[in-house]
């Protein structure tokens, strides 16, 4: 089941779960499945991070080189976050946000124009990136991860953070030039 968030085009996967005494099984990604959803891309790299209690890694993005990201854990729970930082979008700084787990198999699709983060709610997390584009350092950015303006509501009030997070951005003082442009 695919749920529409607040933002157009972020949305929520409810994969099937198919389980019995055994475990589980599920698909996590069928390109023909996911384009009837709506969400036609080709994912060209997958990225897997392990982070323990009270990490938070973001606010991140890429521009240029915007990066589509499916988004899901599986191990663990963390608050996952996407911001809409695309420039002339009708919903310009706003966010969503959700609880991913190995439990709730929940995925995320954030489309390329956001910076996405997540905080560790568990012991340790095993977090799992599809993206449409490569890794690219150069046009990296980061938002600062506690930017009042945006006010998110993070479940910690003193992450564990990169040095590059540390040194994140408020959005409205981002460059502009750096950041993504909303093509209607």
């Amino acid at each position: 089941m695919i749920v529409e968030t607040k933002i157009p085009g972020l949305m929520i996967i409810e994969p099937k779960v198919y389980g019995d005494s055994r475990g589980f099984f599920l698909e996590t990604w069928n390109k023909e499945r996911y384009r009837t959803a709506g969400i036609a891309v080709d994912f060209v790299q997958d990225n897997l991070s392990l982070s323990r209690l009270g990490v938070l890694r973001g606010l991140h993005f890429q521009n240029p080189n915007t990066q589509g990201k499916l988004v899901y854990v599986l191990q663990g729970d963390v608050f996952d976050v996407a911001v809409d930082i695309r420039l002339g979008s009708p919903t310009f700084g706003e966010w969503v946000s959700l609880t991913l787990s190995g439990e709730n198999k929940r995925q995320v699709y954030i489309p390329p124009g956001f910076a996405h983060g997540f905080c560790v709610t568990s012991d340790t997390a095993l977090f799992v990136y599809k993206c449409t584009d490569v890794y690219n350092p150069g046009a990296e950015g980061c938002v600062f991860w506690n930017d009042p303006a945006l006010g998110i509501d993070w479940p910690v009030s003193a992450p564990e953070l990169s040095p590059k997070d540390r040194e994140g951005i408020p959005l409205a003082d981002f460059p502009r030039e750096r950041l993504p442009r909303y093509l209607a």
